[in-house]
Protein backbone atom coordinates (compact mmCIF):
# COMPACT_ATOMS: atom_id res chain seq x y z
CA UNK A 1 0.00 0.00 0.00
CA UNK A 2 1.77 3.24 -0.91
CA UNK A 3 0.03 5.39 1.61
CA UNK A 4 1.62 4.09 4.64
CA UNK A 5 2.86 6.56 6.92
CA UNK A 6 1.63 9.86 9.16
CA UNK A 7 2.06 13.58 9.11
CA UNK A 8 1.98 13.73 13.03
CA UNK A 9 5.16 11.43 13.13
CA UNK A 10 6.68 14.09 10.69
CA UNK A 11 7.73 16.85 12.68
CA UNK A 12 9.73 14.50 14.82
CA UNK A 13 11.56 12.93 12.44
CA UNK A 14 12.27 15.84 10.23
CA UNK A 15 13.62 17.77 13.01
CA UNK A 16 16.49 15.27 13.53
CA UNK A 17 17.32 15.23 10.20
CA UNK A 18 19.46 17.89 8.44
CA UNK A 19 18.64 19.71 5.13
CA UNK A 20 21.28 20.94 2.87
CA UNK A 21 19.43 22.90 -0.82
CA UNK A 22 20.90 20.62 -3.60
CA UNK A 23 21.53 24.07 -5.53
CA UNK A 24 23.53 26.57 -2.81
CA UNK A 25 24.40 23.41 -0.33
CA UNK A 26 23.44 25.70 2.13
CA UNK A 27 22.16 24.22 5.31
CA UNK A 28 18.42 25.03 6.38
CA UNK A 29 16.44 24.82 9.17
CA UNK A 30 14.57 21.62 8.69
CA UNK A 31 11.35 22.83 10.54
CA UNK A 32 11.45 26.01 8.74
CA UNK A 33 11.41 24.08 5.24
CA UNK A 34 8.93 22.03 6.40
CA UNK A 35 6.13 24.75 7.36
CA UNK A 36 7.67 26.70 4.13
CA UNK A 37 7.71 24.64 1.42
CA UNK A 38 5.52 21.15 3.16
CA UNK A 39 8.76 19.53 1.96
CA UNK A 40 10.76 16.95 4.15
CA UNK A 41 13.01 15.66 1.34
CA UNK A 42 16.12 16.54 0.78
CA UNK A 43 15.87 14.75 -3.11
CA UNK A 44 14.46 17.68 -4.71
CA UNK A 45 15.18 21.23 -5.77
CA UNK A 46 13.33 24.39 -5.51
CA UNK A 47 13.81 26.08 -8.79
CA UNK A 48 11.41 28.78 -8.16
CA UNK A 49 13.13 31.83 -6.38
CA UNK A 50 9.93 31.98 -4.31
CA UNK A 51 10.51 28.24 -3.19
CA UNK A 52 14.36 28.50 -2.98
CA UNK A 53 15.45 26.99 0.82
CA UNK A 54 18.87 29.10 0.27
CA UNK A 55 16.34 32.31 -0.43
CA UNK A 56 14.69 31.62 3.75
CA UNK A 57 16.62 34.17 5.19
CA UNK A 58 15.32 36.62 2.39
CA UNK A 59 11.76 35.60 3.24
CA UNK A 60 10.90 34.27 0.08
CA UNK A 61 7.29 34.56 -1.41
CA UNK A 62 5.08 31.02 -0.57
CA UNK A 63 4.81 29.28 -3.78
CA UNK A 64 1.49 29.80 -4.98
CA UNK A 65 -0.45 29.11 -8.29
CA UNK A 66 0.01 32.06 -10.73
CA UNK A 67 -2.14 32.82 -13.81
CA UNK A 68 -0.14 33.20 -17.36
CA UNK A 69 -3.20 33.23 -19.79
CA UNK A 70 -5.85 35.71 -18.41
CA UNK A 71 -9.05 35.38 -19.61
CA UNK A 72 -11.52 38.51 -20.15
CA UNK A 73 -15.05 37.94 -19.30
CA UNK A 74 -16.46 41.48 -21.46
CA UNK A 75 -14.77 40.30 -24.59
CA UNK A 76 -14.06 37.12 -24.46
CA UNK A 77 -10.40 37.85 -25.34
CA UNK A 78 -7.43 36.12 -23.94
CA UNK A 79 -3.88 37.91 -22.34
CA UNK A 80 -0.91 36.17 -21.61
CA UNK A 81 1.22 37.25 -18.63
CA UNK A 82 4.25 37.37 -20.30
CA UNK A 83 6.30 38.91 -17.64
CA UNK A 84 5.02 36.60 -14.98
CA UNK A 85 5.85 33.12 -17.16
CA UNK A 86 9.50 35.15 -17.72
CA UNK A 87 10.33 35.18 -14.09
CA UNK A 88 8.91 31.15 -13.80
CA UNK A 89 10.97 29.84 -17.04
CA UNK A 90 13.86 31.80 -17.32
CA UNK A 91 15.41 31.30 -14.23
CA UNK A 92 19.29 30.80 -14.75
CA UNK A 93 19.23 27.20 -12.86
CA UNK A 94 16.11 25.98 -15.33
CA UNK A 95 15.77 27.73 -18.38
CA UNK A 96 17.78 25.29 -20.01
CA UNK A 97 16.14 22.28 -19.12
CA UNK A 98 13.91 20.52 -20.87
CA UNK A 99 10.93 21.02 -19.89
CA UNK A 100 7.91 18.10 -18.77
CA UNK A 101 4.81 19.71 -19.06
CA UNK A 102 1.61 18.46 -17.02
CA UNK A 103 -1.85 19.61 -18.22
CA UNK A 104 -5.19 18.75 -16.62
CA UNK A 105 -8.02 20.23 -18.28
CA UNK A 106 -11.72 19.00 -19.15
CA UNK A 107 -15.62 20.13 -18.33
CA UNK A 108 -15.85 22.72 -15.17
CA UNK A 109 -16.48 21.21 -11.36
CA UNK A 110 -15.10 18.07 -12.03
CA UNK A 111 -12.10 18.06 -9.89
CA UNK A 112 -8.94 19.33 -12.23
CA UNK A 113 -7.60 21.58 -9.63
CA UNK A 114 -8.44 19.21 -6.64
CA UNK A 115 -6.04 16.21 -8.78
CA UNK A 116 -2.97 18.82 -9.51
CA UNK A 117 -2.64 19.47 -5.74
CA UNK A 118 -2.22 15.64 -4.69
CA UNK A 119 0.52 15.95 -7.62
CA UNK A 120 1.49 18.52 -6.10
CA UNK A 121 1.84 16.87 -2.93
CA UNK A 122 3.74 14.18 -4.76
CA UNK A 123 5.90 16.66 -6.49
CA UNK A 124 7.14 18.01 -3.38
CA UNK A 125 8.00 14.56 -1.18
CA UNK A 126 8.14 12.24 -4.04
CA UNK A 127 11.00 10.42 -2.54
CA UNK A 128 8.82 9.66 0.98
CA UNK A 129 6.79 6.45 1.11
CA UNK A 130 4.20 8.57 2.28
CA UNK A 131 3.96 11.78 -0.05
CA UNK A 132 0.01 11.44 0.18
CA UNK A 133 0.49 13.24 3.56
CA UNK A 134 -1.17 12.22 6.71
CA UNK A 135 -5.28 11.28 6.92
CA UNK A 136 -6.00 15.19 8.71
CA UNK A 137 -3.97 17.37 6.43
CA UNK A 138 -6.29 19.91 4.27
CA UNK A 139 -5.33 20.06 0.54
CA UNK A 140 -3.56 22.87 -0.16
CA UNK A 141 -1.86 24.28 -3.65
CA UNK A 142 -4.07 24.89 -6.65
CA UNK A 143 -7.16 26.69 -5.70
CA UNK A 144 -10.37 24.30 -5.50
CA UNK A 145 -13.48 23.60 -3.56
CA UNK A 146 -16.78 22.16 -3.93
CA UNK A 147 -19.79 23.08 -4.83
CA UNK A 148 -21.74 24.13 -8.66
CA UNK A 149 -19.68 27.31 -9.94
CA UNK A 150 -16.31 27.49 -11.34
CA UNK A 151 -13.31 28.51 -9.53
CA UNK A 152 -10.47 28.82 -12.18
CA UNK A 153 -10.64 30.93 -15.27
CA UNK A 154 -7.77 30.96 -17.76
CA UNK A 155 -4.41 28.75 -17.45
CA UNK A 156 -2.17 28.59 -14.42
CA UNK A 157 0.73 26.99 -13.22
CA UNK A 158 2.21 26.33 -10.26
CA UNK A 159 5.14 28.96 -9.39
CA UNK A 160 7.78 26.49 -8.33
CA UNK A 161 9.41 24.24 -11.47
CA UNK A 162 10.66 21.48 -10.14
CA UNK A 163 13.74 20.28 -10.85
CA UNK A 164 14.27 16.25 -11.32
CA UNK A 165 16.76 13.55 -11.49
CA UNK A 166 15.88 11.29 -14.57
CA UNK A 167 17.31 7.48 -14.66
CA UNK A 168 19.43 8.40 -17.29
CA UNK A 169 20.79 11.23 -15.34
CA UNK A 170 19.69 13.84 -17.18
CA UNK A 171 18.01 16.88 -15.23
CA UNK A 172 14.26 17.89 -16.19
CA UNK A 173 12.16 20.58 -15.23
CA UNK A 174 8.63 19.66 -14.48
CA UNK A 175 5.49 22.27 -14.63
CA UNK A 176 2.50 21.30 -13.14
CA UNK A 177 -0.85 23.27 -15.37
CA UNK A 178 -4.30 23.83 -14.16
CA UNK A 179 -7.02 25.21 -16.66
CA UNK A 180 -10.27 26.66 -17.01
CA UNK A 181 -13.13 24.39 -17.21
CA UNK A 182 -15.12 24.07 -19.93
CA UNK A 183 -18.60 24.65 -20.99
CA UNK A 184 -19.42 26.68 -17.86
CA UNK A 185 -22.13 29.00 -18.21
CA UNK A 186 -19.70 31.98 -18.71
CA UNK A 187 -17.58 30.80 -21.59
CA UNK A 188 -17.88 30.62 -25.25
CA UNK A 189 -17.06 28.08 -26.91
CA UNK A 190 -14.58 29.82 -28.96
CA UNK A 191 -13.22 29.99 -25.24
CA UNK A 192 -13.27 26.53 -24.10
CA UNK A 193 -11.57 25.23 -27.48
CA UNK A 194 -8.61 28.35 -27.15
CA UNK A 195 -7.84 26.87 -23.45
CA UNK A 196 -7.81 23.43 -24.03
CA UNK A 197 -6.25 24.16 -27.69
CA UNK A 198 -3.68 26.15 -25.86
CA UNK A 199 -2.67 23.82 -23.15
CA UNK A 200 -2.55 20.46 -25.22
CA UNK A 201 -0.10 22.38 -27.66
CA UNK A 202 2.01 23.46 -24.89
CA UNK A 203 2.27 20.24 -22.72
CA UNK A 204 3.69 17.06 -23.12
CA UNK A 205 1.02 15.24 -21.08
CA UNK A 206 -2.48 16.16 -21.62
CA UNK A 207 -4.96 14.55 -19.31
CA UNK A 208 -8.10 14.91 -20.55
CA UNK A 209 -10.38 14.52 -17.34
CA UNK A 210 -14.36 13.20 -17.48
CA UNK A 211 -17.26 11.94 -15.80
CA UNK A 212 -18.19 8.23 -15.27
CA UNK A 213 -17.61 7.42 -18.57
CA UNK A 214 -16.30 8.54 -22.12
CA UNK A 215 -19.57 10.01 -23.87
CA UNK A 216 -19.32 10.44 -27.57
CA UNK A 217 -19.89 13.89 -27.08
CA UNK A 218 -16.60 14.42 -25.19
CA UNK A 219 -15.54 12.97 -27.84
CA UNK A 220 -16.84 15.14 -30.43
CA UNK A 221 -15.75 17.47 -28.12
CA UNK A 222 -11.88 16.40 -28.30
CA UNK A 223 -11.96 16.28 -31.92
CA UNK A 224 -13.20 19.60 -32.47
CA UNK A 225 -10.61 21.03 -29.53
CA UNK A 226 -7.51 19.17 -31.16
CA UNK A 227 -8.42 20.27 -34.73
CA UNK A 228 -8.67 23.80 -33.36
CA UNK A 229 -5.20 23.58 -32.15
CA UNK A 230 -3.60 21.74 -34.86
CA UNK A 231 -5.23 24.34 -37.25
CA UNK A 232 -3.04 27.17 -35.46
CA UNK A 233 -0.04 25.14 -36.33
CA UNK A 234 2.01 26.49 -38.77
CA UNK A 235 3.08 22.96 -40.19
CA UNK A 236 0.69 20.17 -39.35
CA UNK A 237 3.32 17.40 -38.16
CA UNK A 238 2.05 13.52 -38.71
CA UNK A 239 1.10 13.78 -34.94
CA UNK A 240 1.11 17.11 -33.33
CA UNK A 241 0.62 16.41 -30.01
CA UNK A 242 2.15 13.98 -27.43
CA UNK A 243 0.61 11.93 -24.69
CA UNK A 244 -2.93 12.56 -23.81
CA UNK A 245 -4.53 10.40 -20.74
CA UNK A 246 -8.38 10.34 -20.43
CA UNK A 247 -8.91 10.41 -16.62
CA UNK A 248 -12.49 8.79 -15.88
CA UNK A 249 -13.50 9.74 -12.72
CA UNK A 250 -16.19 8.14 -10.48
CA UNK A 251 -15.89 5.23 -12.57
CA UNK A 252 -18.85 2.55 -11.04
CA UNK A 253 -18.18 -0.40 -13.40
CA UNK A 254 -15.24 -2.06 -11.73
CA UNK A 255 -17.17 -5.35 -12.17
CA UNK A 256 -16.49 -4.88 -16.05
CA UNK A 257 -12.94 -3.36 -16.29
CA UNK A 258 -10.69 -2.95 -12.81
CA UNK A 259 -9.71 0.80 -11.38
CA UNK A 260 -6.53 1.82 -13.07
CA UNK A 261 -4.46 2.05 -16.58
CA UNK A 262 -4.88 -1.45 -17.33
CA UNK A 263 -8.91 -1.50 -17.01
CA UNK A 264 -8.73 1.97 -18.17
CA UNK A 265 -6.56 1.00 -21.56
CA UNK A 266 -9.01 -2.04 -22.10
CA UNK A 267 -11.94 0.10 -22.04
CA UNK A 268 -10.27 2.72 -23.96
CA UNK A 269 -9.22 0.67 -26.54
CA UNK A 270 -13.27 -0.38 -26.65
CA UNK A 271 -14.14 2.70 -27.06
CA UNK A 272 -11.89 4.09 -29.36
CA UNK A 273 -12.00 0.92 -32.08
CA UNK A 274 -13.15 1.87 -35.51
CA UNK A 275 -15.60 -0.99 -36.57
CA UNK A 276 -16.69 -1.26 -40.24
CA UNK A 277 -20.62 -1.31 -39.11
CA UNK A 278 -20.07 2.55 -37.31
CA UNK A 279 -21.59 5.49 -39.20
CA UNK A 280 -18.60 6.86 -41.13
CA UNK A 281 -19.75 9.96 -38.53
CA UNK A 282 -18.30 7.97 -35.67
CA UNK A 283 -15.05 6.45 -37.37
CA UNK A 284 -14.04 9.91 -38.36
CA UNK A 285 -13.88 11.35 -35.12
CA UNK A 286 -12.05 8.09 -33.39
CA UNK A 287 -9.34 8.39 -36.87
CA UNK A 288 -9.12 11.86 -36.17
CA UNK A 289 -8.38 11.19 -32.48
CA UNK A 290 -5.76 8.81 -33.15
CA UNK A 291 -4.07 10.68 -35.64
CA UNK A 292 -3.43 13.81 -33.37
CA UNK A 293 -1.70 11.86 -30.41
CA UNK A 294 1.68 10.09 -30.22
CA UNK A 295 0.49 7.99 -27.60
CA UNK A 296 -3.42 7.36 -25.59
CA UNK A 297 -3.87 5.82 -22.59
CA UNK A 298 -6.58 6.06 -19.99
CA UNK A 299 -7.22 5.83 -16.30
CA UNK A 300 -9.81 4.40 -14.18
CA UNK A 301 -10.57 6.52 -10.74
CA UNK A 302 -13.18 5.32 -8.47
CA UNK A 303 -15.81 8.02 -6.48
CA UNK A 304 -13.92 9.27 -3.43
CA UNK A 305 -17.10 8.81 -1.69
CA UNK A 306 -20.09 10.65 0.04
CA UNK A 307 -18.20 12.64 2.18
CA UNK A 308 -16.04 14.47 -0.75
CA UNK A 309 -19.17 14.63 -2.63
CA UNK A 310 -21.87 16.05 -0.17
CA UNK A 311 -20.10 17.85 2.51
CA UNK A 312 -19.53 21.51 2.28
CA UNK A 313 -16.71 21.71 4.63
CA UNK A 314 -14.61 18.96 2.92
CA UNK A 315 -11.39 20.20 3.03
CA UNK A 316 -9.14 17.13 0.84
CA UNK A 317 -8.45 15.41 4.75
CA UNK A 318 -7.55 11.55 3.81
CA UNK A 319 -9.70 10.74 6.39
CA UNK A 320 -12.58 11.64 4.67
CA UNK A 321 -12.36 10.29 1.26
CA UNK A 322 -12.96 6.54 0.32
CA UNK A 323 -9.68 3.85 0.66
CA UNK A 324 -10.33 3.02 -2.98
CA UNK A 325 -9.81 6.01 -4.52
CA UNK A 326 -6.86 7.10 -2.56
CA UNK A 327 -4.73 3.73 -3.67
CA UNK A 328 -6.01 4.51 -7.05
CA UNK A 329 -4.15 7.87 -6.69
CA UNK A 330 -1.27 6.14 -5.35
CA UNK A 331 -1.05 4.59 -8.79
CA UNK A 332 -2.31 7.55 -10.73
CA UNK A 333 0.50 9.67 -9.68
CA UNK A 334 3.40 8.24 -9.95
CA UNK A 335 2.43 6.86 -13.35
CA UNK A 336 1.96 10.48 -14.41
CA UNK A 337 5.46 11.92 -12.37
CA UNK A 338 7.58 9.72 -11.43
CA UNK A 339 11.33 10.08 -12.77
CA UNK A 340 11.00 6.92 -15.60
CA UNK A 341 7.60 8.02 -16.58
CA UNK A 342 8.30 11.61 -17.13
CA UNK A 343 7.70 12.73 -20.89
CA UNK A 344 9.51 15.28 -22.06
CA UNK A 345 8.08 18.18 -24.53
CA UNK A 346 8.76 17.78 -28.17
CA UNK A 347 7.49 19.74 -30.94
CA UNK A 348 8.04 19.03 -34.53
CA UNK A 349 10.80 16.36 -32.98
CA UNK A 350 12.91 18.15 -31.09
CA UNK A 351 13.08 18.65 -27.23
CA UNK A 352 11.85 22.04 -25.67
CA UNK A 353 13.17 23.52 -22.98
CA UNK A 354 11.84 26.64 -20.37
CA UNK A 355 13.62 29.00 -22.45
CA UNK A 356 11.52 27.91 -25.53
CA UNK A 357 8.53 27.36 -23.40
CA UNK A 358 7.99 30.91 -23.42
CA UNK A 359 8.42 31.48 -27.10
CA UNK A 360 6.16 28.95 -28.15
CA UNK A 361 3.37 30.54 -25.54
CA UNK A 362 4.31 34.03 -27.08
CA UNK A 363 3.73 32.57 -30.35
CA UNK A 364 0.41 30.44 -30.00
CA UNK A 365 -1.34 32.92 -28.16
CA UNK A 366 -0.89 36.24 -30.68
CA UNK A 367 -2.72 33.25 -32.96
CA UNK A 368 -5.73 33.12 -30.96
CA UNK A 369 -5.87 36.43 -30.07
CA UNK A 370 -5.97 37.48 -34.06
CA UNK A 371 -8.95 36.45 -36.51
CA UNK A 372 -7.22 34.49 -39.07
CA UNK A 373 -8.72 31.54 -37.49
CA UNK A 374 -12.58 30.55 -37.72
CA UNK A 375 -14.39 30.47 -34.77
CA UNK A 376 -15.51 27.22 -33.79
CA UNK A 377 -18.92 27.09 -33.11
CA UNK A 378 -21.58 24.94 -30.82
CA UNK A 379 -23.33 21.76 -32.50
CA UNK A 380 -26.64 23.72 -32.58
CA UNK A 381 -25.08 26.58 -34.16
CA UNK A 382 -23.01 24.54 -36.87
CA UNK A 383 -25.95 22.21 -37.04
CA UNK A 384 -28.60 25.71 -38.30
CA UNK A 385 -26.03 26.78 -40.86
CA UNK A 386 -25.45 23.67 -42.20
CA UNK A 387 -29.30 23.55 -42.89
CA UNK A 388 -29.39 27.29 -44.06
CA UNK A 389 -27.23 26.68 -46.52
CA UNK A 390 -28.81 23.80 -47.79
CA UNK A 391 -31.46 25.55 -48.27
CA UNK A 392 -29.58 28.06 -50.43
CA UNK A 393 -28.13 25.75 -52.59
CA UNK A 394 -31.52 24.23 -53.45
CA UNK A 395 -33.14 27.58 -53.86
CA UNK A 396 -30.32 28.67 -56.20
CA UNK A 397 -30.07 25.40 -58.15
CA UNK A 398 -33.83 25.84 -59.21
CA UNK A 399 -33.24 29.40 -59.96
CA UNK A 400 -30.43 28.58 -62.16
CA UNK A 401 -32.52 25.83 -64.26
CA UNK A 402 -35.13 28.03 -64.73
CA UNK A 403 -32.78 30.65 -66.19
CA UNK A 404 -31.51 28.18 -68.05
CA UNK A 405 -34.56 27.39 -69.90
CA UNK A 406 -35.03 31.36 -70.82
CA UNK A 407 -31.49 32.03 -71.97
CA UNK A 408 -29.44 29.55 -71.51
CA UNK A 409 -26.25 28.49 -73.93
CA UNK A 410 -28.72 26.76 -77.13
CA UNK A 411 -31.56 29.60 -76.25
CA UNK A 412 -31.71 32.47 -78.76
CA UNK A 413 -31.27 36.23 -77.72
CA UNK A 414 -33.93 37.30 -76.01
CA UNK A 415 -35.02 41.09 -75.17
CA UNK A 416 -33.17 42.39 -71.70
CA UNK A 417 -36.60 43.46 -70.66
CA UNK A 418 -38.13 39.68 -70.93
CA UNK A 419 -35.15 38.80 -69.52
CA UNK A 420 -35.51 41.13 -66.29
CA UNK A 421 -39.11 40.09 -66.30
CA UNK A 422 -38.38 36.61 -66.15
CA UNK A 423 -35.55 37.03 -63.60
CA UNK A 424 -37.71 38.78 -60.93
CA UNK A 425 -40.62 35.96 -61.65
CA UNK A 426 -38.22 33.15 -61.17
CA UNK A 427 -36.30 34.79 -58.08
CA UNK A 428 -39.98 35.09 -56.17
CA UNK A 429 -40.05 31.54 -56.32
CA UNK A 430 -36.62 30.44 -55.49
CA UNK A 431 -37.52 32.56 -52.65
CA UNK A 432 -40.91 31.20 -51.74
CA UNK A 433 -39.21 27.31 -51.99
CA UNK A 434 -36.43 28.48 -49.07
CA UNK A 435 -38.81 29.94 -47.36
CA UNK A 436 -40.87 26.79 -47.15
CA UNK A 437 -37.87 24.53 -46.09
CA UNK A 438 -38.29 23.70 -42.17
CA UNK A 439 -35.00 25.27 -41.14
CA UNK A 440 -33.31 25.40 -37.82
CA UNK A 441 -32.21 28.64 -35.92
CA UNK A 442 -35.05 30.91 -36.00
CA UNK A 443 -36.09 33.56 -38.10
CA UNK A 444 -33.47 36.25 -37.02
CA UNK A 445 -30.52 33.61 -37.99
CA UNK A 446 -32.68 32.32 -41.14
CA UNK A 447 -33.10 35.92 -42.35
CA UNK A 448 -29.41 36.73 -42.75
CA UNK A 449 -29.20 33.60 -45.55
CA UNK A 450 -32.46 34.77 -47.30
CA UNK A 451 -30.42 37.88 -48.08
CA UNK A 452 -27.48 36.02 -48.63
CA UNK A 453 -29.69 33.96 -51.16
CA UNK A 454 -31.21 37.44 -52.67
CA UNK A 455 -27.26 38.79 -53.32
CA UNK A 456 -26.23 35.35 -54.96
CA UNK A 457 -29.51 35.74 -57.24
CA UNK A 458 -28.66 38.69 -58.13
CA UNK A 459 -24.99 38.03 -59.25
CA UNK A 460 -26.21 34.77 -61.33
CA UNK A 461 -28.84 37.24 -62.98
CA UNK A 462 -26.02 39.68 -64.10
CA UNK A 463 -24.15 36.61 -65.69
CA UNK A 464 -27.18 35.74 -67.41
CA UNK A 465 -27.78 38.69 -68.44
CA UNK A 466 -23.81 39.54 -70.04
CA UNK A 467 -23.83 35.99 -71.75
CA UNK A 468 -27.25 37.51 -73.17
CA UNK A 469 -26.25 40.36 -74.43
CA UNK A 470 -23.39 38.32 -75.91
CA UNK A 471 -25.88 36.49 -78.50
CA UNK A 472 -26.86 39.90 -79.49
CA UNK A 473 -25.16 40.51 -83.28
CA UNK A 474 -24.97 44.52 -82.37
CA UNK A 475 -23.35 43.61 -79.32
CA UNK A 476 -20.75 41.02 -80.48
CA UNK A 477 -19.86 43.49 -83.46
CA UNK A 478 -19.57 46.40 -80.99
CA UNK A 479 -16.08 46.73 -81.02
CA UNK A 480 -15.21 46.29 -84.65
CA UNK A 481 -17.41 48.70 -85.73
CA UNK A 482 -16.83 51.19 -83.20
CA UNK A 483 -12.88 50.94 -84.31
CA UNK A 484 -13.40 50.81 -87.92
CA UNK A 485 -15.90 54.50 -86.59
CA UNK A 486 -12.27 55.52 -85.00
CA UNK A 487 -10.29 55.02 -88.21
CA UNK A 488 -13.10 56.29 -90.77
CA UNK A 489 -13.38 59.97 -88.54
CA UNK A 490 -9.64 60.02 -88.08
CA UNK A 491 -9.00 59.34 -92.09
CA UNK A 492 -11.39 62.05 -92.22
CA UNK A 493 -9.87 64.59 -90.44
CA UNK A 494 -6.46 63.72 -91.37
CA UNK A 495 -7.50 64.61 -95.15
CA UNK A 496 -8.93 67.66 -94.90
CA UNK A 497 -6.92 69.01 -92.03
CA UNK A 498 -3.86 67.79 -94.71
CA UNK A 499 -5.55 69.66 -97.26
CA UNK A 500 -5.37 72.95 -95.03
CA UNK A 501 -2.12 72.56 -93.69
CA UNK A 502 -2.51 71.94 -90.56
CA UNK A 503 0.18 68.73 -90.41
CA UNK A 504 0.55 68.42 -86.32
CA UNK A 505 -3.44 67.57 -86.59
CA UNK A 506 -3.17 65.08 -89.38
CA UNK A 507 -0.15 63.71 -87.84
CA UNK A 508 -1.89 63.32 -84.66
CA UNK A 509 -4.81 61.93 -86.53
CA UNK A 510 -2.98 59.03 -88.39
CA UNK A 511 -1.44 57.94 -85.12
CA UNK A 512 -4.97 57.45 -83.50
CA UNK A 513 -5.83 55.37 -86.86
CA UNK A 514 -3.23 53.62 -86.57
CA UNK A 515 -3.64 52.58 -83.26
CA UNK A 516 -7.29 51.67 -83.58
CA UNK A 517 -6.32 49.29 -86.94
CA UNK A 518 -3.57 47.30 -84.79
CA UNK A 519 -6.36 47.14 -81.54
CA UNK A 520 -8.83 45.59 -84.80
CA UNK A 521 -6.29 43.33 -86.03
CA UNK A 522 -5.18 41.89 -82.21
CA UNK A 523 -9.28 41.66 -81.28
CA UNK A 524 -9.86 39.57 -84.14
CA UNK A 525 -6.47 37.42 -83.53
CA UNK A 526 -7.50 37.34 -80.27
CA UNK A 527 -11.33 36.35 -81.36
CA UNK A 528 -9.76 33.42 -83.74
CA UNK A 529 -7.19 32.04 -81.69
CA UNK A 530 -8.16 32.52 -78.53
CA UNK A 531 -5.12 33.71 -77.22
CA UNK A 532 -4.41 36.95 -74.90
CA UNK A 533 -7.98 36.75 -73.47
CA UNK A 534 -7.22 39.28 -71.41
CA UNK A 535 -6.17 42.07 -74.32
CA UNK A 536 -9.41 41.32 -75.79
CA UNK A 537 -10.89 41.79 -72.76
CA UNK A 538 -8.87 45.41 -72.68
CA UNK A 539 -9.96 46.33 -76.09
CA UNK A 540 -13.46 45.32 -75.69
CA UNK A 541 -13.90 47.51 -72.20
CA UNK A 542 -12.05 50.58 -74.67
CA UNK A 543 -14.58 50.26 -77.50
CA UNK A 544 -17.99 50.11 -74.98
CA UNK A 545 -16.22 53.03 -73.26
CA UNK A 546 -15.54 55.19 -76.08
CA UNK A 547 -19.48 54.06 -77.73
CA UNK A 548 -20.79 54.49 -74.34
CA UNK A 549 -19.17 58.28 -73.83
CA UNK A 550 -19.00 59.40 -77.44
CA UNK A 551 -20.13 57.78 -80.25
CA UNK A 552 -23.67 56.46 -78.50
CA UNK A 553 -24.25 60.45 -77.28
CA UNK A 554 -23.39 61.73 -80.91
CA UNK A 555 -25.76 59.05 -82.57
CA UNK A 556 -28.13 59.55 -80.01
CA UNK A 557 -28.65 63.20 -80.62
CA UNK A 558 -28.37 63.00 -84.58
CA UNK A 559 -30.99 60.82 -84.51
CA UNK A 560 -32.75 63.00 -82.03
CA UNK A 561 -32.28 65.76 -84.42
CA UNK A 562 -33.25 63.93 -87.79
CA UNK A 563 -36.14 62.81 -85.78
CA UNK A 564 -37.08 66.57 -84.98
CA UNK A 565 -36.58 67.69 -88.45
CA UNK A 566 -38.84 64.86 -90.07
CA UNK A 567 -41.45 66.10 -87.36
CA UNK A 568 -41.00 69.52 -88.57
CA UNK A 569 -40.83 69.16 -92.04
CA UNK A 570 -44.06 67.01 -91.82
CA UNK A 571 -45.91 69.55 -89.33
CA UNK A 572 -44.82 72.22 -92.40
CA UNK A 573 -45.87 70.07 -95.46
CA UNK A 574 -49.31 69.34 -93.39
CA UNK A 575 -49.75 72.93 -93.20
CA UNK A 576 -48.71 74.04 -96.47
CA UNK A 577 -51.02 70.96 -97.93
CA UNK A 578 -53.78 72.79 -95.92
CA UNK A 579 -53.79 76.06 -96.31
CA UNK A 580 -53.77 74.78 -100.50
CA UNK A 581 -56.80 72.91 -100.01
CA UNK A 582 -58.39 76.14 -98.53
CA UNK A 583 -57.44 78.36 -101.05
CA UNK A 584 -58.67 76.04 -103.49
CA UNK A 585 -62.12 75.80 -102.12
CA UNK A 586 -62.45 79.59 -101.98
Amino acid sequence: MPFVGRRDSQYTRISRMPLRCKLCSAECCPVLSYLLFGNSSPGISHSSQSAHCCSAKNSPEKARPIQIVLAHEDDHKFELDTEALEKLLLQEDVRDLNVVVVSVAGAFRKGKSFLLDFMLRYMLNQQSDSWVGGDDDPLTGFSWRGGCERETTGIQVWSQVFVVNKPDGSKVAVLLVDTQGAFDSQSTIKDCATVFALSTMTSSVQVYNLSQNIQEDDLQHLQLFTEYGRLALEEIYLKPFQSLMFLIRDWSYPYEHNYGLEGGNRFLEKRLQVKQNQHEELQTVRKHIHSCFSNIGCFLLPHPGLKVATNPMFDGRLKDIDGDFKEALGNLVPLLLAPENLVEKEIGGAKVTCRDLVEYFKAYIKIYQGEELPHPKSMLQATAEANNLTAVAGAKDMYSKSMEMVCGGDKPYIAPADLERCHEEVKECSLRQFRSVKKMGGEDFCKKYQEQLEGELNEAYSNFHKHNEGKNIFYAARTPATLFVVMFATYIVSGLTGFIGMNTIAMLANLVMGVALMMLCMWAYVKYSGEFRDVGTIIDLLAETLWEQVLKPLSEQYMEDNVRQTVVNSIRASLTEQVTQHAKSH
